[in-house]
Protein backbone atom coordinates (compact mmCIF):
# COMPACT_ATOMS: atom_id res chain seq x y z
CA UNK A 1 0.00 0.00 0.00
CA UNK A 2 1.44 3.62 -1.19
CA UNK A 3 1.74 5.83 2.11
CA UNK A 4 0.49 9.46 1.54
CA UNK A 5 2.79 12.06 2.13
CA UNK A 6 2.79 15.41 3.38
CA UNK A 7 4.06 16.70 -0.68
CA UNK A 8 1.12 14.47 -2.12
CA UNK A 9 -1.52 16.04 0.07
CA UNK A 10 -0.41 19.26 -0.89
CA UNK A 11 -0.47 18.40 -4.31
CA UNK A 12 -4.29 17.09 -3.53
CA UNK A 13 -4.80 20.51 -1.77
CA UNK A 14 -3.41 22.16 -4.87
CA UNK A 15 -5.63 20.43 -7.37
CA UNK A 16 -8.73 21.72 -5.52
CA UNK A 17 -7.95 24.90 -4.17
CA UNK A 18 -8.32 26.97 -8.16
CA UNK A 19 -12.14 25.88 -7.58
CA UNK A 20 -12.74 27.36 -4.42
CA UNK A 21 -10.36 30.41 -4.91
CA UNK A 22 -12.05 31.20 -8.58
CA UNK A 23 -15.00 31.89 -6.37
CA UNK A 24 -14.13 35.58 -5.38
CA UNK A 25 -12.67 36.64 -8.59
CA UNK A 26 -15.58 35.93 -10.46
CA UNK A 27 -17.56 38.43 -12.54
CA UNK A 28 -20.47 36.96 -10.93
CA UNK A 29 -19.38 37.90 -7.15
CA UNK A 30 -20.01 41.35 -6.74
CA UNK A 31 -22.74 41.95 -9.25
CA UNK A 32 -24.90 39.18 -7.04
CA UNK A 33 -23.87 40.27 -3.64
CA UNK A 34 -23.92 43.90 -4.58
CA UNK A 35 -27.62 43.19 -5.75
CA UNK A 36 -28.06 42.79 -2.01
CA UNK A 37 -26.66 46.13 -1.33
CA UNK A 38 -23.11 45.98 -0.26
CA UNK A 39 -20.52 47.86 -1.75
CA UNK A 40 -18.30 45.60 -4.52
CA UNK A 41 -14.33 45.00 -3.37
CA UNK A 42 -13.83 44.61 -0.08
CA UNK A 43 -17.30 44.48 1.44
CA UNK A 44 -18.59 41.95 -0.67
CA UNK A 45 -15.40 39.63 -0.10
CA UNK A 46 -15.22 40.20 4.05
CA UNK A 47 -19.84 39.50 3.95
CA UNK A 48 -19.19 36.98 1.39
CA UNK A 49 -16.03 34.74 3.46
CA UNK A 50 -17.28 35.58 7.02
CA UNK A 51 -20.97 35.02 6.41
CA UNK A 52 -21.35 31.42 7.97
CA UNK A 53 -20.12 32.97 10.93
CA UNK A 54 -22.96 35.42 11.14
CA UNK A 55 -23.03 38.91 12.27
CA UNK A 56 -19.29 39.21 13.47
CA UNK A 57 -17.86 42.43 14.31
CA UNK A 58 -14.79 43.12 12.39
CA UNK A 59 -12.49 42.03 15.65
CA UNK A 60 -13.78 38.27 14.18
CA UNK A 61 -12.87 38.96 10.74
CA UNK A 62 -9.31 40.86 11.54
CA UNK A 63 -8.48 37.89 13.68
CA UNK A 64 -10.03 35.06 11.36
CA UNK A 65 -8.81 36.74 7.89
CA UNK A 66 -5.39 37.54 9.39
CA UNK A 67 -3.27 39.95 6.89
CA UNK A 68 -5.97 42.18 6.15
CA UNK A 69 -5.36 45.98 7.67
CA UNK A 70 -7.44 46.50 10.44
CA UNK A 71 -9.08 49.67 9.10
CA UNK A 72 -10.07 48.34 5.94
CA UNK A 73 -12.17 45.52 7.82
CA UNK A 74 -13.18 48.15 10.39
CA UNK A 75 -14.61 50.29 7.47
CA UNK A 76 -17.03 47.70 5.94
CA UNK A 77 -17.50 45.73 8.86
CA UNK A 78 -20.51 45.92 10.81
CA UNK A 79 -21.65 48.22 8.04
CA UNK A 80 -21.96 44.98 5.63
CA UNK A 81 -24.83 43.61 8.20
CA UNK A 82 -26.75 46.91 8.20
CA UNK A 83 -26.99 46.25 4.34
CA UNK A 84 -27.74 42.99 4.65
CA UNK A 85 -28.07 39.74 6.39
CA UNK A 86 -25.78 36.30 6.79
CA UNK A 87 -28.68 34.33 5.43
CA UNK A 88 -28.96 36.09 2.23
CA UNK A 89 -25.50 36.54 1.68
CA UNK A 90 -24.93 32.68 2.05
CA UNK A 91 -28.07 31.81 -0.42
CA UNK A 92 -26.58 34.18 -2.81
CA UNK A 93 -22.78 32.49 -2.01
CA UNK A 94 -24.73 28.79 -3.70
CA UNK A 95 -26.00 30.83 -6.98
CA UNK A 96 -22.79 32.95 -7.91
CA UNK A 97 -21.27 29.23 -7.35
CA UNK A 98 -23.65 27.38 -9.49
CA UNK A 99 -23.45 30.50 -12.28
CA UNK A 100 -19.28 30.58 -12.59
CA UNK A 101 -18.70 26.99 -12.31
CA UNK A 102 -21.78 26.32 -15.35
CA UNK A 103 -19.50 29.36 -16.94
CA UNK A 104 -16.39 27.94 -16.30
CA UNK A 105 -16.63 23.75 -16.97
CA UNK A 106 -20.28 23.82 -18.97
CA UNK A 107 -23.41 21.97 -18.26
CA UNK A 108 -22.35 18.45 -19.09
CA UNK A 109 -19.20 18.67 -17.14
CA UNK A 110 -21.36 19.78 -14.22
CA UNK A 111 -23.59 17.00 -14.14
CA UNK A 112 -21.19 14.52 -14.98
CA UNK A 113 -20.65 11.46 -13.18
CA UNK A 114 -16.96 12.63 -12.71
CA UNK A 115 -18.01 15.39 -10.97
CA UNK A 116 -20.36 13.53 -8.85
CA UNK A 117 -17.27 11.25 -7.80
CA UNK A 118 -14.93 14.21 -7.47
CA UNK A 119 -17.42 15.44 -4.89
CA UNK A 120 -17.94 12.55 -2.93
CA UNK A 121 -14.45 11.89 -2.64
CA UNK A 122 -13.82 15.68 -1.66
CA UNK A 123 -16.48 15.09 1.30
CA UNK A 124 -15.16 12.04 2.22
CA UNK A 125 -11.83 13.33 3.25
CA UNK A 126 -13.75 16.54 4.66
CA UNK A 127 -14.88 14.10 7.62
CA UNK A 128 -11.68 14.43 8.88
CA UNK A 129 -11.37 18.17 9.25
CA UNK A 130 -10.80 19.06 13.19
CA UNK A 131 -13.12 21.81 14.34
CA UNK A 132 -11.39 23.08 17.55
CA UNK A 133 -8.84 26.39 16.39
CA UNK A 134 -10.27 26.97 13.22
CA UNK A 135 -13.26 29.24 12.97
CA UNK A 136 -13.64 29.57 9.26
CA UNK A 137 -13.45 25.72 8.80
CA UNK A 138 -16.47 25.49 11.67
CA UNK A 139 -18.76 27.95 10.59
CA UNK A 140 -18.91 26.53 7.30
CA UNK A 141 -19.07 22.99 8.28
CA UNK A 142 -22.16 23.76 10.43
CA UNK A 143 -23.49 24.41 6.86
CA UNK A 144 -25.60 21.49 5.08
CA UNK A 145 -24.20 19.97 2.43
CA UNK A 146 -25.79 21.29 -0.89
CA UNK A 147 -27.83 18.35 -3.21
CA UNK A 148 -26.53 19.32 -6.62
CA UNK A 149 -23.05 17.87 -7.03
CA UNK A 150 -20.92 21.08 -8.36
CA UNK A 151 -22.16 22.62 -5.30
CA UNK A 152 -21.31 20.14 -2.95
CA UNK A 153 -17.76 19.96 -4.50
CA UNK A 154 -17.18 23.59 -3.85
CA UNK A 155 -18.39 23.01 -0.26
CA UNK A 156 -16.04 20.45 0.18
CA UNK A 157 -12.99 22.30 -1.15
CA UNK A 158 -14.35 25.37 1.15
CA UNK A 159 -14.34 23.44 3.84
CA UNK A 160 -10.52 21.65 3.20
CA UNK A 161 -9.80 25.21 2.07
CA UNK A 162 -10.72 27.04 5.34
CA UNK A 163 -9.37 23.49 7.62
CA UNK A 164 -5.75 24.63 6.21
CA UNK A 165 -6.17 28.14 5.89
CA UNK A 166 -7.11 28.27 9.82
CA UNK A 167 -3.87 25.84 10.34
CA UNK A 168 -1.49 28.41 8.29
CA UNK A 169 -2.83 31.25 10.86
CA UNK A 170 -1.58 28.67 13.71
CA UNK A 171 1.81 28.54 11.89
CA UNK A 172 2.41 31.85 11.31
CA UNK A 173 1.28 32.71 14.37
CA UNK A 174 3.65 30.10 15.97
CA UNK A 175 6.67 31.84 13.82
CA UNK A 176 5.60 35.21 15.44
CA UNK A 177 4.26 36.74 12.46
CA UNK A 178 1.99 39.40 12.35
CA UNK A 179 -0.64 39.83 9.42
CA UNK A 180 1.69 42.54 7.53
CA UNK A 181 4.89 40.37 8.15
CA UNK A 182 3.60 37.20 6.84
CA UNK A 183 2.62 39.50 3.26
CA UNK A 184 6.22 40.89 3.00
CA UNK A 185 7.75 37.14 3.63
CA UNK A 186 5.37 35.53 1.47
CA UNK A 187 6.22 38.31 -1.27
CA UNK A 188 9.96 37.98 -0.47
CA UNK A 189 10.09 34.55 -0.93
CA UNK A 190 8.94 35.64 -5.23
CA UNK A 191 6.40 33.07 -4.81
CA UNK A 192 3.48 34.91 -3.32
CA UNK A 193 1.69 38.27 -5.34
CA UNK A 194 3.42 41.22 -5.85
CA UNK A 195 3.83 44.00 -2.49
CA UNK A 196 1.08 46.37 -5.08
CA UNK A 197 -1.40 43.72 -4.93
CA UNK A 198 -0.68 43.10 -1.55
CA UNK A 199 -1.65 46.56 -0.92
CA UNK A 200 -4.06 47.25 -2.85
CA UNK A 201 -6.39 44.63 -1.93
CA UNK A 202 -5.18 44.11 2.06
CA UNK A 203 -5.30 47.75 2.92
CA UNK A 204 -2.15 48.27 3.91
CA UNK A 205 -0.11 51.60 3.00
CA UNK A 206 3.13 51.36 1.39
CA UNK A 207 4.71 52.72 4.87
CA UNK A 208 3.12 50.51 7.10
CA UNK A 209 4.77 47.57 4.36
CA UNK A 210 8.16 49.82 5.25
CA UNK A 211 8.00 49.44 8.83
CA UNK A 212 6.83 46.20 8.28
CA UNK A 213 10.16 45.42 6.51
CA UNK A 214 12.01 47.18 9.28
CA UNK A 215 10.66 45.22 12.10
CA UNK A 216 11.85 41.97 9.60
CA UNK A 217 14.98 43.28 9.27
CA UNK A 218 15.73 43.70 12.83
CA UNK A 219 15.00 40.25 13.23
CA UNK A 220 17.09 39.29 10.53
CA UNK A 221 14.74 37.86 8.30
CA UNK A 222 15.24 40.29 5.46
CA UNK A 223 18.23 41.97 3.82
CA UNK A 224 18.75 45.40 2.98
CA UNK A 225 17.42 44.92 -0.26
CA UNK A 226 14.51 43.11 0.84
CA UNK A 227 15.10 39.53 0.14
CA UNK A 228 15.01 36.69 2.31
CA UNK A 229 18.18 36.12 4.63
CA UNK A 230 19.20 32.99 5.11
CA UNK A 231 17.29 32.45 8.43
CA UNK A 232 13.98 33.99 6.89
CA UNK A 233 14.13 31.91 4.16
CA UNK A 234 14.56 29.09 6.86
CA UNK A 235 11.33 30.70 8.62
CA UNK A 236 9.18 30.24 5.46
CA UNK A 237 10.03 26.54 4.99
CA UNK A 238 8.83 25.96 8.80
CA UNK A 239 5.75 28.21 8.52
CA UNK A 240 4.83 25.95 5.15
CA UNK A 241 5.93 22.75 6.58
CA UNK A 242 3.25 23.13 9.69
CA UNK A 243 1.08 24.29 7.25
CA UNK A 244 1.23 20.97 5.37
CA UNK A 245 1.23 18.94 8.93
CA UNK A 246 -1.67 20.78 10.54
CA UNK A 247 -3.65 20.15 7.08
CA UNK A 248 -2.84 16.54 6.70
CA UNK A 249 -5.72 14.78 8.53
CA UNK A 250 -8.45 14.91 5.65
CA UNK A 251 -6.11 13.48 2.82
CA UNK A 252 -4.35 10.51 5.13
CA UNK A 253 -8.12 9.51 6.13
CA UNK A 254 -8.67 9.86 2.39
CA UNK A 255 -5.61 7.69 1.69
CA UNK A 256 -2.97 7.87 -0.82
CA UNK A 257 -5.21 5.76 -3.73
CA UNK A 258 -8.30 7.92 -3.37
CA UNK A 259 -6.18 11.42 -3.16
CA UNK A 260 -4.76 10.54 -6.38
CA UNK A 261 -7.77 9.68 -7.94
CA UNK A 262 -9.41 12.87 -6.43
CA UNK A 263 -6.70 15.05 -7.78
CA UNK A 264 -7.06 12.87 -11.17
CA UNK A 265 -11.11 14.07 -11.64
CA UNK A 266 -10.31 17.51 -10.31
CA UNK A 267 -7.56 18.30 -13.15
CA UNK A 268 -9.73 18.73 -15.28
CA UNK A 269 -11.88 21.27 -13.63
CA UNK A 270 -8.78 23.77 -11.86
CA UNK A 271 -7.28 23.08 -15.66
CA UNK A 272 -10.78 24.57 -17.30
CA UNK A 273 -10.64 27.31 -14.40
CA UNK A 274 -6.78 28.47 -15.08
CA UNK A 275 -7.62 28.52 -18.88
CA UNK A 276 -10.32 30.72 -18.16
CA UNK A 277 -8.01 33.18 -16.48
CA UNK A 278 -10.39 32.93 -13.66
CA UNK A 279 -7.32 33.49 -10.79
CA UNK A 280 -5.08 36.96 -10.76
CA UNK A 281 -1.57 35.06 -11.55
CA UNK A 282 -0.74 38.23 -13.40
CA UNK A 283 0.07 39.51 -10.08
CA UNK A 284 2.37 36.63 -8.77
CA UNK A 285 6.17 37.30 -8.55
CA UNK A 286 7.89 39.84 -6.84
CA UNK A 287 7.44 44.11 -6.91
Amino acid sequence: MTTLTLRAARRCYNALNPLHSAFYFAPEHDEQLSALGLERGSMAYFAGRSAPMGAVGAGTVTATFYNFSPDLVARDIPRAWELTTPVEVLETRLRITDAYLRRLLGDETVGSRRMTEAAELALRAAEACEAPGRPLYAANADLPVPDEPHLALWHAVTLLREHRGDGHLIALATAELDGLEALVTHTATGKGFTSYFFQATRGWSAQQWAAAEVRLRERGLLDAEGELTERGAELRREVEEDTDRLGFAPYRHLGAEYAERLMELAGPFTQAVLAADALPLKHLGKG
